[in-house]
């Protein structure tokens, strides 16, 4: 007599077919793989300054004229308040980014880059331009309609 226990699919369950379906037409799924591929492709070549590709997109919103609050940031970037503190705190460590109590709110924080993060913003941007060419080369078709389409959804 065999041990093996013998699964029977309830009316409640969804066929395999539905699996598939979700796997070629998901917006979303395809959306975060495309974003994790690109994510690891810029961490790469990123990695020789020390840098991800996430603090890198950190510094370059800091690169402003005038220090901006944690909140315009956290929107800019599509993060929550919490999530942005955390990722700024190891370049805040390593001097590259400043943060500071807004005199006229004591609630709120100021960002600032130091002379440190804007000469490795410098030494990065040439790293960041050379790989997003050649993304957009390897997209071939209109990536500049791509780009529109995510802003859309965003």
């Amino acid at each position: 007599m065999s041990t093996r226990r013998i699964v029977r699919k309830t009316k409640a369950e969804l066929p395999f077919d539905a699996t598939l379906f979700v796997r070629d037409n998901c917006m979303c799924l395809h959306v975060q793989r495309a974003a994790r591929a690109l994510a690891r492709r810029f961490d790469e070549a990123l990695r020789p300054l020390d840098l991800t590709h996430g603090q890198f997109s950190l510094l370059i919103s800091l690169n402003r004229p005038a220090p901006p609050t944690l909140g315009s940031v956290a929107t800019l970037l599509a993060m929550d308040r919490t999530t942005l503190t955390a990722n700024l705190k190891p370049l805040e460590r390593r001097g590259l980014v400043k943060i500071a109590v807004n005199k006229e709110d004591k609630r709120s924080r100021w960002l600032g880059i130091t002379a440190a993060g804007r000469a490795l913003l410098h030494r990065a941007f040439p790293v960041w331009k050379e790989t997003h060419a050649a993304i957009d080369r390897e997209l071939g078709h209109k990536p500049d309609d791509l780009r529109a389409a995510l802003r859309a959804l965003a």
